[in-house]
């Protein structure tokens, strides 16, 4: 099982959308407040559809609160940021991913402490923005699914 984190995600069509993700792949899904949408939001339910009361979900107050419950974790950040593509990184059982908001994504000062853990999908330099969220998550998601060749899934 992987751990796919949100680090204050602001849209909930997209924490929806990851939410269905996570239980269709039987992945955990940790969220760190805060948000910019309350739980009981009915765009994050459409999205998540009947799924979303089934999620393995975790809530944090903050990313301090997250590192405290899970300490020792082997985590990688994805971000525009980094050098390394996430195919460089062979995923293990249990692992967690963290993506960072959509406006801003992951701090720099998480980042900064932690580089040789950043990981980015590659995008043209055309552009100044990144993939959707939910896109994301699923491109690095099923990536580390693949190299596990699937685990159970069918």
């Amino acid at each position: 099982m992987y751990n796919i984190v949100l680090l204050e995600p602001e849209k909930p069509t997209n924490t929806g959308n990851i939410g269905r993700t996570c239980y269709l792949t039987e992945s955990k899904l940790h969220l760190i407040r805060p948000f910019k949408f309350n739980m009981d939001d009915k765009t994050l339910r459409r999205t998540g559809l009947d799924y979303w009361k089934d999620v393995d979900l975790v809530i944090y107050d903050d990313y301090e609160d997250f590192l405290r419950k899970n300490p020792n974790i082997n985590i990688y950040y994805a971000t525009t940021k980094a050098s390394k593509y996430y195919t460089d990184v062979e995923f293990k059982d249990g692992d967690f991913i963290m993506f960072g908001k959509e406006s801003k994504g992951i701090p720099e000062s998480i980042l900064n402490l932690n580089p040789d853990r950043c990981i980015k999908i590659p995008m043209t330099s055309k552009l100044k923005r990144s993939l959707n969220l939910s896109n994301s998550v699923s491109i690095i998601l099923y990536e580390a699914l693949r190299q596990g060749d699937f685990f159970d899934l069918e």
